[in-house]
């Protein structure tokens, strides 16, 4: 089974009107049967200064993510965006999912970000989400920002069945990072021997790139630029293997979870 992913960064503001505009601008882009991906608060805008909640019109951001639903359904592909939003009175740091069939899919970020805690509550599950394609359906993981320094989750979400894991990223500050956390992707991917795609935001001081990155660890594509970007990849689903999760010995150290029930 193959698959078709629009990988795309831009630099996201704290407009969702200005978010909207250019997220729609990518799907123009789009053919049909593709999955887009883009980074963590890309609708909704994200700051590591928590001040930027109060400016979110939740109206807003509500209609934002019924436009992507509809156009996910309009234009046959499967769209991932990134919103912070208020359930109940509690703030998550979510990623929105819309297949072309109308589904909608919500991970909730499980690792928060030391900025981040106190102000967010914090998801407590890891799904995996069953996303039916023209060829199939293929099983997907989420991780968020940081999430990439704890690769118990990538593990645990591989072994779940995920083939494909999409990391929706925010990480800007100091570019001389970069290296760290370019190593951390291409290791989760080599580790669980699943295909990894991360969509940063678009800054000169990128901590991290947008990168593509196949099941054997090779870097299929990335971006590094202030810029809006786009890269395309194709995914050969059968480079997905489970030989060194098989490999693992559970005698001596064992991954399980503790919690199957969704925060929210």
């Amino acid at each position: 089974m193959s698959l078709t992913v629009v990988i795309a960064q831009f630099p996201i503001s704290l407009s969702i009107q200005n978010n909207l505009k250019i997220i729609d601008s990518v799907l123009e882009q789009t053919n049909v049967g593709d999955w887009v991906v883009f980074p963590e608060g890309s609708l909704s805008g994200y700051s590591t200064d928590a001040a930027f909640l109060k400016q979110i019109d939740h109206n807003e951001l509500t209609a934002g993510l019924e436009h992507i639903r509809k156009e996910s359904n309009r234009r046959k592909i499967n769209i991932w965006v990134g919103a912070c939003i208020n359930v109940d009175g509690k703030w998550f740091n979510t990623a929105q999912g819309f297949s072309s069939d109308g589904d909608v899919q919500r991970y909730s970020k499980i690792n928060l970000a030391n900025h981040e805690r106190g102000v967010f509550s914090a998801g407590n599950y890891l799904p995996v989400f069953k996303l039916k394609t023209p060829e199939g359906t293929v099983k997907v993981g989420v991780q968020m920002c940081r999430e990439l320094r704890f690769p118990e989750q990538w593990n645990w979400l591989a072994r779940c069945g995920a083939q494909v894991i999409l990391h929706l990223n925010n990480a800007v500050g100091t570019s001389a990072f970069q290296p760290v956390w370019r190593s951390h992707l291409i290791s989760r991917a080599a580790e669980i021997q699943r295909f990894v795609l991360s969509a940063n935001n678009a800054a000169s001081d990128q901590i991290s790139p947008t990168i593509a990155v196949a099941p054997d660890g090779q870097v299929m594509g990335e971006i590094v630029s202030a810029e809006l970007g786009i890269l395309r990849v194709e995914l050969d689903l059968s480079k997905v293997s489970d030989l060194y999760i098989n490999q693992s010995r559970s005698d001596v150290v064992a991954i399980t979870s503790v919690n199957t029930q969704n925060a929210i």
